[in-house]
């Protein structure tokens, strides 16, 4: 079994020293979903929810949530986030939240991502609440991480250019 990362040696919590590591492109994508009832999305759809427009709420609560992360994770590293985007898609009688996030930085965004998809939903279900008593959210998960060199971005772009 691989060792915990975050627990030393003399068994204490500790935040992981990055500091020796290279700086990188990472992304981290999280989804997760929301089970509402056929009415409750016909109301959401229709801009009907007492409390305002639903989506639109989610997706900023998931963004500021993100950019928080290490204020509610007390390990994580604080990160200078690139890019977070909360979208949202219905399907039958559920609503699919997916957070991305980006950096360039020495460590992941899994947990700005995670965090993200997490209060999007909660926000979904503050806002619902008085009108549908059966919500459920589930199957909150990361479905992918990647880490790229930074160069590979700046050839890139430098590509790009002599093309032009």
């Amino acid at each position: 079994m691989k060792r915990l990362t975050h627990i030393s040696d003399d068994s204490r919590a500790q935040m992981v020293d990055v500091s020796a590591k290279p700086m990188s492109t990472r992304r981290a994508v999280a989804t997760g979903k929301i089970q509402l009832q056929r009415e409750t999305l016909d109301l959401i759809r229709k801009d009907q929810i007492a409390k305002g427009n639903v989506f639109a709420t989610a997706r900023i609560a998931g963004i500021q949530a993100a950019k928080q992360t290490a204020n509610l994770i007390p390990l994580c590293h604080t990160l200078p986030l690139g890019e977070i985007r909360v979208d949202i898609i219905t399907a039958n009688e559920a609503a699919e939240v997916k957070c991305t996030a980006q950096t360039v930085a020495q460590t992941g965004v899994e947990m700005e991502a995670l965090v993200g998809v997490t209060v999007a939903l909660l926000t979904i279900y503050d806002m619902c609440k008085a009108v549908d008593k059966e919500m459920q959210i589930y199957d909150v998960r990361l479905i992918e991480k990647t880490k790229r060199p930074v160069a590979a971005i700046y050839d890139r772009r430098t590509e790009s250019r002599r093309r032009s």
